[in-house]
């Protein structure tokens, strides 16, 4: 049976229609591929922009401190707004002390709390206590605070610093009194409500993404349900220190909370029990009373220097992290 021409001609049209169609369609991908690129690189950049950018205005405008005092700036622990005389290390001190003992004392607990919700609750329970949980987090920075003057400092001031003084004051330096109710020990307790969403909400999802097949070839093999936990739990390490390294930046930029307790005095003590100060806190508390320029550009030198304090946690964290993930490849591929 022969194809007439004009049904050829018809063939032959309808195949260049869509090798057509097929090369428009591929164009647009390229072009839609091409623009999607573009946007994700210009977002990139734009980061790392705004990043250079805030670091060059904090230099520019703390030029005069950092001329005139150098890096004696962060050694020196005078503060003296009178007699212009300035220096960063009593909230140097006061921001890493409260920051580190808060997040030692926030980790075994909200670890708890998220191996509680994945590994022994029920699906009811866990979603309960997940949304309390996550809740803590959206409480206000100053609503902490004012719970904190009212309530907390004083339950401490009378069970816990109290008590710790009188008992190992004499031989611990730590507790050492006089006991003073806004202290460095209170702004440590204050920081463990706030950051022990982040680390129980980010381990909580890590130890959920475990395989379901892991703990129960732990059973198998004739573990314990702690043994099978634990196991979960090593599996889970590096999300969990990324969350520890999340909770850590959020205590070391946290504000209003920490100045209302921390008793907002600079001078570095061995005590915990004594007032301290924070970069935070003293920013928040002093820059609109810096009258002169020098005053003003040592309170944002002190933000220089807690932006910079920031970069230099989360890098060693980061660091951290990649040495001991190299040290695991390289493990096992011998």
């Amino acid at each position: 049976m022969t194809t007439s021409p004009a049904v050829a001609e018809a063939s032959r049209s309808q195949l260049r229609a869509a090798e057509i169609r097929g090369m428009v369609t591929k164009v647009k991908t390229q072009v839609g591929d091409r623009v999607f690129f573009i946007l994700c690189a210009v977002a990139a950049v734009l980061i790392v922009l705004v990043i250079a950018g805030l670091i060059f205005q904090l230099v520019v405008s703390s030029q005069d401190t950092i001329h005139r005092f150098g890096f004696g700036f962060l050694s020196s622990k005078e503060w003296d707004p009178v007699n212009e005389q300035y220096g960063a290390a009593t909230f140097l001190y006061g921001t890493i002390v409260s920051s580190l003992l808060g997040l030692a004392m926030a980790l075994p607990l909200s670890l708890g709390i998220a191996i509680f919700l994945v590994e022994v609750s029920g699906q009811t329970m866990r979603t309960v206590l997940s949304f309390l949980v996550e809740t803590l987090a959206a409480i206000p920075s100053i609503v902490y605070g004012v719970w904190g003057v009212f309530v907390m400092v004083p339950f401490l001031q009378q069970h816990v610093t109290g008590p710790l003084s009188r008992a190992l004051g004499s031989a611990f330096p730590l507790f050492a009194g006089p006991v003073v109710g806004p202290n460095m020990f209170a702004a440590s307790c204050i920081l463990i409500v706030m950051i022990l969403p982040i680390i129980t909400s980010i381990s909580r999802d890590v130890m959920l993404a475990i395989p379901m097949s892991q703990r129960e070839a732990a059973l198998a093999l004739g573990s314990t349900k702690w043994e099978a936990i634990m196991i979960v739990v090593a599996n889970a390490r590096w999300g969990i220190l990324g969350a520890v390294i999340l909770g850590l930046g959020r205590a070391l930029g946290e504000t209003m909370a920490v100045t209302l307790v921390i008793g907002n005095s600079p001078q570095i003590s061995a005590s915990l029990f004594q007032p301290g100060y924070t970069m935070a806190s003293v920013i928040a508390n002093e820059f609109n009373e810096a009258t002169t320029s020098t005053y003003v550009s040592a309170l944002i030198e002190v933000g220089l220097v807690l932006l910079l304090t920031t970069f230099v946690v989360n890098t060693l964290a980061r660091l951290l992290v990649w040495s001991v993930s190299r040290k695991k490849v390289a493990g096992g591929r011998q």
